[in-house]
């Protein structure tokens, strides 16, 4: 069992930046995937970002590559999501995720932490 608790969103203008934590507890941390995703308002949940158990590989979704940067520490238990030149399209809620299989259908979820992106 994983929970996670995301912070770090807020309000930020357009090609400001932020940084996303996601705090995990529990034994399964280190053996599990985690990844990122969000959701705007009247969309689906979409895949954001991934990273292995090690830290070694990683996976973006288009709209973001080059711009957010996903990384873990695992003896802090936490990952972590810098988003840099966001845009208003980043808006959404975004949501820590961890499993131990395919890192887009992961087994848990936090409750997520809204991210704005003012024009």
């Amino acid at each position: 069992q994983v929970q996670l608790v995301e912070s770090g969103g807020g309000l930020v203008q357009t090609g400001g930046s932020l940084r996303l934590s996601c705090a995990a507890s529990g034994r399964t941390f280190s053996t599990s995937h985690m990844a990122w995703f969000r959701q705007a308002l009247g969309k689906e949940r979409e895949f954001v970002s991934a990273i292995t158990r090690s830290g070694g590989k990683s996976d973006y979704t288009d709209s973001v590559k080059g711009r957010f940067t996903i990384s873990r520490d695992n003896a802090k238990n936490t990952v972590y999501l810098q988003m840099n030149s966001l845009k208003p399209e980043d808006t959404a809620l975004y949501y820590c995720a961890a499993g131990m299989g395919n890192w887009y259908r992961p087994e848990y979820w936090g409750q997520g932490t809204q991210v704005t992106v003012s024009s």
